[in-house]
């Protein structure tokens, strides 16, 4: 990627900084391919996120961490929690500033308030991009089941992002409308950039039959525990499976950790399934993948028509066929991977899980109708080109050209 100038002497190639809202980059996989790709493609890069022991990045990329805040539970909690990473990563990125400088900023919500650091930097031609991977003023919206003066503050916030920025990615065609429509974006300033799995990471491994806990299959839910996940959902579909249905020959593992795990843990001993369940916390991406490796069903919760749900994707990656609730972005996601009931009816969700166990035959038609989508074009491997894409025509000149296929291949044969 290394250009020249006019001297015919190798310029030096462009610095990129990313920045992402309270949260590891152990625990934010489209950040850590992100970082990959641009690294592989010959840019300079630095990440700044919260302090994680396993916090990794490739040699040659910098990483300035800050000490992670308490996890808020309330709304001042929230504030105080945004208020402080907004602040710690104002201070980083001065220092990063100071010792070198930069060429482009990402930034990511939510919530939409790093705009107010990336901003001055475009005053001074540094380029500005924005990863949308959610919306938050429906995030706030279907948390605190209401809108009043915060949604529209929200809303507020969020223009000003777009206004802030010099593109805008986002992960699916529903959020790119959303984006172009609030925010009055032409088209060609938003990209669509999937957050698919790398396919190299995904072949299957061993099943382990003492993950089922001595029952004959495994369900696995997978992802952050927030209240906007629907994990009380799952949950209750579990209890119906179990106490309506009278099936005892299933275990689910709730994968993962967020603010909304320790009521769910509360919850299931209320509804007396806690022999059927299990919360093994969030595990290393080996140990993830040996879960979805040994399991029959991967479980979809989530009510949001904008969001595309990574679990599902990584469900497809391990031909786990899915059962879910039929909202937009999740059926255009899947396809015929999953079936689909109506949205939080847990009784058709527990009698869905039912037919599909009993019905191994169909697990394997839909299972690797999954997998062939994520291999022809969920997975990373062609994301990262889309993505790649942005910065080279920010960054580059004329004619010159980011390593994308470079890297794609790279990955694939990792």
């Amino acid at each position: 990627m290394r250009g020249t100038g006019d001297s015919g002497v190798s310029a030096e190639p462009p610095r990129i900084l990313l920045i992402v809202e309270n949260v590891s980059i152990a625990r934010d996989h489209r950040l850590r391919k992100q970082v990959a790709a641009l690294d592989c493609a010959g840019y300079r890069v630095a990440v700044i996120c919260r302090r994680d022991p396993a916090n990794s990045v490739p040699d040659g990329v910098r990483l300035l961490e800050y000490p992670a805040p308490a996890d808020a539970r309330s709304f001042a909690g929230f504030l105080r929690e945004y208020a402080y990473s907004w602040a710690a990563a104002g201070w980083l990125t001065v220092r990063l500033l100071r010792d070198g400088g930069l060429d482009a900023i990402q930034i990511s919500g939510t919530p939409d308030i790093y705009f107010a650091l990336a901003a001055p930097l475009r005053l001074f031609g540094k380029r500005v991009v924005l990863d949308q991977r959610d919306l938050s003023p429906e995030i706030y919206e279907l948390r605190f089941q209401r809108r009043g003066a915060i949604y529209w503050l929200l809303r507020m916030l969020e223009r000003a992002s777009y206004r802030s920025v010099d593109h805008v990615m986002t992960v699916n065609a529903t959020l790119a409308a959303t984006v172009r429509r609030r925010g009055r974006a032409a088209a060609d300033a938003v990209s669509i950039v999937g957050n698919g799995p790398v396919l190299s990471h995904t072949a299957p491994r061993p099943a382990d039959v003492g993950l089922r806990a001595g029952r004959a299959h495994l369900c696995c839910w997978l992802g952050v525990m927030g209240p906007q996940d629907q994990l009380s959902l799952a949950l209750h579909a579990v209890a119906h499976f179990v106490h309506v249905l009278g099936r005892t020959d299933c275990h689910f593992a709730f994968i993962g950790d967020g603010e909304s795990r320790a009521d769910a843990e509360q919850l299931a001993d209320r509804l007396g399934i806690a022999p059927f369940v299990s919360f093994p916390g969030w595990l290393h991406e080996e140990d993830v993948f040996r879960y979805l490796s040994s399991a029959d069903i991967g479980l979809e919760s989530n009510l949001e028509d904008i969001v595309s749900p990574v679990k599902a994707m990584e469900y497809m990656a391990f031909a786990l066929p899915i059962v879910a609730f039929d909202v937009a972005e999740t059926r255009t996601l899947a396809g015929e991977a999953a079936t689909y009931v109506e949205p939080a009816d847990v009784a058709a969700m527990a009698g869905a899980l039912a037919a599909l166990l009993d019905d191994p035959r169909r697990r394997r038609t839909m299972g690797s109708h999954g997998r062939s989508r994520v291999e022809n074009s969920l997975a990373w491997d062609h994301q990262q080109q889309a993505y790649l894409e942005i910065y080279g025509r920010l960054l580059l000149p004329a004619g010159h050209h980011s390593d994308a296929a470079h890297c794609a291949r790279a990955e694939s044969a990792a």
